[in-house]
C-alpha cells in the first residue's frame, strides 16, 4: 500500500477525505487532531490543544485552526474550509493537489501559477505548535494571510460568542498574545518573519462540527477571530507561524521547526508506524510518565495502562519507559490497597490489580530478574491478595471455595452506562476475573517458592489448589465445549463473549489442553473478525451489529457485539502456546489484515472499536493505545524479546 498519502481527487471529495483524520502529539500532553483538508468535523478537533494545570490539566482548546489566504494581485484566495449548516465556506479543499503525512504531516496547495507547502508540527516538551509555509512556485508578487480560529474552551465543551472574552490583543514579538478569559495561559502567536497583525476582531457562528452532529451531540460552536497576520514571501523561502503559550524568539522558530523535523519517525511500513503511533501515547507531568488511553477525548485509566503497557514498551525494547510508567502506577494501586480500596463512590475495578500481576509477568518474559521484582513487590503482592481474601471492599470477597464473588456491577472492564444503569450487568463468579485470579496467586507462589517464603506458601498453596478445581466446576460444560460468562445466585449465563479467552491466554490457567482447544474453537468460530473479537456472539438475540445513533444506543453496541482490536493479542497468544509453530501461519495471515486500519479513518493508528458486522467499520477514539499495543506485541510474538 503508499503510506499515507493522498491525491487532487481524494482531497476534493468531502465525503472520503472528511473521513480521514491525523493525530500528532507531544511529550507536554498537547496534541493536534484534524481531517486531512483541515476541516475540523469534530469539537476534539484543534490545531493545539493542551493540558490547562488550572483547570486539572483537563485538555483544553486554545487554537482550532488557522486559515491561509493567498494573495497576487489583490485577488485573495482563501485555502481554509469550515463546515456551516446547510454549506462548506470557503472551500480551500479545492485548491488542495496533495497530502503526504511523512516526515509530518504536510499539504500542497495549487492556486493558479502559485504552489505552497504547509507542514506542521508539534514541540516535543512544550506547548506550542509549528506551521510552515514554503512558496515552491509563483510568477508574480505573493502575499500569504494567516487567520486563526480560538476557541479557549475543554475539549468536551463547545463555546458560544459571549461579552466575557477578552478580546483584546497585546503586541509580543512578531505577534501577538492574546488570552480570551482568566485562569487560561496566554496564547502567543508569533511568525518567523516580520509581519503585520491587522486587529479586525469577530466571532464566525455556528462553527458545525459533523462527526458530532453524526453521534448525537451538541455540535455547533462560534471561534473568535483576533485579526490576521499578513506578510509578503517569496519562491524558495519558508515561513513558520508559531502558536504556544510562552513566548519564543522569532529568530529561533525556524530553528525549532528544523530541529523538531529531524525526531520524526518515518511511517513507511507498516512496523514503522505503529512504532511512530505507540510513543504518541506517552505523556510527562508533574506526576510522572503515564499512558493516554486514546485520542481525541480520552485521559488515562490504570487498566488500560497495565494492558498497553507491555506492547507500547517492552515488544518495543523500551525498559526505561516501562519501569517510569509501571512503578508510577503500581505505586497508586499499592497506596490504595493500604489506606481505602474504594473508588468512584465506593466502587472498585477489581480486575486492575490483576492485570498488574500480568504486566510483571510479561516483563519477566521480556527478561527481568524474578528475584529482584518479588524482592521489590512482594510487601505490596500480599496486601492485595489479602485483599481479595477477606474483601477488598463491599463489591468483593473470596469464598471458601477459592473463587471471586462479585456484589456489584461495573467492577469489570465489561462497565459501560446509560444514565448511571449498568447495561451488561455481570455479578457473582465472573469468568475473566477468576482466570487472572487464578493467574495471580501461581505468579505470586512461583516467586515466594523461589525466594523460600515459607509461610507465604503454606498460606495459598492449597487455595490455588481448591480454586482450579472451582474455576472448572463452575465455569466448564463439556457438552458446550467453552466456558460460562459469570455465575451469579439466580443463573448461569452462557452468551459467548472474549472473556472466557483470559483463561487460557494468561500464563497459569486452570484448564487443560483439549478445554483451551474447545474454548479457542468457539472464539475463533463466533467471535473473531478482521478487526480483533467480538465482545458478544451473532448467535445471541441479544447482539448489536453496528454502532450507530445516539450516546445510549451506540453505549448499548459496545458490549453487544462491537469488535476490540485488543482482544486479538490474548487471542493470537493463546493461539501460538497451543499450536506453536503449527499456529504460526494463521495467526501471521489474521495479523496483516490489521495494516488496511492505518488508512481507514485514524492515518497511521488503529481505532478503539470496529463494527460488530462486516465491514467492521471504526468507531469511536481515532486512535487507541490499547489497540495499538496488542499488534504491536502479536507482530513481536514471532520473534525474540527486545530486552533479552
Amino acid at each position: 500500500m503508499d503510506y499515507l498519502k493522498f491525491d487532487k481527487a481524494q482531497l476534493v471529495n468531502t465525503e472520503y477525505s472528511l473521513k480521514k483524520e491525523y493525530i500528532r502529539t507531544n511529550r507536554a500532553g498537547s496534541f493536534a487532531s484534524s481531517t486531512i483538508i483541515n476541516c475540523n468535523t469534530r469539537k476534539y478537533h484543534g490545531l493545539l490543544i493542551c493540558p490547562i494545570d488550572h483547570f486539572g490539566g483537563d485538555n483544553h482548546v486554545l487554537l482550532s485552526s488557522l486559515d491561509e489566504t493567498i494573495i497576487q494581485h489583490d485577488a485573495p484566495f482563501n485555502l481554509g474550509i469550515h463546515k456551516f449548516p446547510g454549506e462548506y465556506s470557503p472551500k480551500g479543499n479545492k485548491y488542495v493537489r496533495e497530502y503526504i503525512m511523512d516526515p509530518t504531516p504536510t499539504i500542497i496547495y495549487r492556486v493558479g501559477g502559485v504552489i505552497l507547502r504547509k507542514e506542521f508540527l508539534l514541540v516535543e516538551k512544550e506547548q506550542r505548535v509549528l506551521v510552515r509555509y514554503t512558496l515552491l512556485e509563483a510568477n508574480s508578487p505573493t502575499t500569504i494571510r494567516l487567520q486563526p480560529f480560538l476557541a479557549f474552551r475543554n475539549i468536551h465543551s463547545l463555546t458560544k460568542a459571549n461579552m466575557d472574552a477578552n478580546t483584546r490583543s497585546e503586541v509580543v514579538n512578531n505577534g501577538v498574545k492574546i488570552r480570551l478569559y482568566q485562569d487560561f495561559p496566554y496564547l502567543y502567536m508569533q511568525t518567523s518573519v516580520e509581519s503585520e497583525f491587522v486587529h479586525v476582531p469577530d466571532w464566525y457562528y455556528n462553527v458545525e462540527y459533523k462527526e458530532e452532529k453524526r453521534r448525537g451531540y451538541d455540535c455547533h460552536e462560534d471561534l473568535f477571530v483576533p485579526g490576521y497576520f499578513e506578510m509578503n514571501i517569496k519562491k524558495g523561502e519558508s515561513i513558520v507561524f508559531s502558536a504556544g503559550t510562552k513566548e519564543i524568539s522569532p529568530n529561533a522558530i525556524s530553528k525549532q521547526f528544523a530541529s523538531e523535523l529531524k525526531k520524526r519517525v518515518i511511517r513507511d511500513s507498516f512496523e514503522n508506524c505503529l512504532e511512530n503511533s505507540a510513543v504518541q501515547f506517552f505523556s510527562k507531568n508533574g506526576q510522572g510518565t503515564g499512558i493516554i488511553n486514546g485520542f481525541p477525548w480520552f485521559s488515562t485509566s490504570e487498566r488500560n495502562t497495565y494492558l498497553s503497557l507491555p506492547g507500547l514498551t517492552l515488544a518495543r525494547g523500551d525498559e526505561k519507559t516501562f519501569l517510569e510508567v509501571f512503578d508510577n502506577a503500581f505505586k497508586r494501586v499499592c497506596n490504595r490497597f493500604s489506606k481505602d480500596p474504594a473508588v468512584n463512590g465506593g466502587r472498585f475495578s477489581v480486575d486492575v490489580p490483576l492485570w498488574a500481576f500480568w504486566t510483571m509477568q510479561k516483563y519477566i518474559e521480556a527478561g527481568a530478574d524474578r528475584k529482584e521484582i518479588w524482592k521489590k513487590h512482594s510487601k505490596a503482592i500480599k496486601e492485595i491478595l489479602q485483599s481479595y481474601k477477606h474483601g477488598s471492599n463491599l463489591a468483593i470477597k473470596m469464598h471458601d471455595n477459592g473463587l471471586l464473588w462479585i456484589m456489584d456491577h461495573g467492577v469489570t472492564w465489561m462497565n459501560v452506562r446509560n444514565h448511571g444503569v449498568y447495561l451488561n450487568r455481570r455479578m457473582g463468579y465472573v469468568v475473566e476475573i477468576n482466570a487472572l485470579w487464578y493467574n495471580a496467586l501461581c505468579f505470586a507462589l512461583e516467586m515466594a517458592e523461589e525466594a523460600n517464603d515459607k509461610d507465604f506458601t503454606a498460606e495459598w498453596s492449597g487455595v490455588k489448589e481448591n480454586l482450579k478445581e472451582s474455576f472448572i466446576d463452575t465455569f466448564w460444560d463439556g457438552n458446550k465445549t467453552y466456558l460460562s460468562d459469570y455465575v451469579d445466585d439466580t443463573h448461569k449465563s452462557w452468551a459467548v463473549r472474549p472473556n472466557q479467552l483470559f483463561a487460557v491466554s494468561l500464563p497459569h490457567s486452570c484448564l487443560s489442553d483439549d478445554q483451551k482447544k474447545a474454548v479457542l474453537d468457539m472464539i475463533e468460530k463466533e467471535l473473531l473478525t478482521s478487526r480483533g473479537l467480538r465482545t458478544l456472539s451473532p448467535n445471541s438475540h441479544e447482539y448489536i451489529g453496528v454502532i450507530r445513533g445516539s450516546e445510549e444506543i451506540r453505549n448499548m453496541a459496545f458490549h453487544y457485539g462491537s469488535v476490540y482490536p485488543w482482544l486479538f493479542g490474548h487471542f493470537a497468544e493463546a493461539y501460538l502456546k497451543l499450536y506453536k509453530l503449527g499456529g504460526e501461519g494463521t495467526i501471521r495471515r489474521w495479523l496483516i489484515e490489521f495494516e488496511d486500519c492505518l488508512n481507514e479513518r485514524g492515518l497511521g493508528t488503529i481505532s478503539e472499536i470496529y463494527d460488530g458486522n462486516p465491514p467492521h467499520l471504526p468507531n469511536e477514539a481515532t486512535s487507541y493505545a490499547l489497540s495499538v499495543a496488542e499488534i504491536i506485541r502479536v507482530s513481536k510474538m514471532f520473534n525474540q524479546s527486545p530486552l533479552k
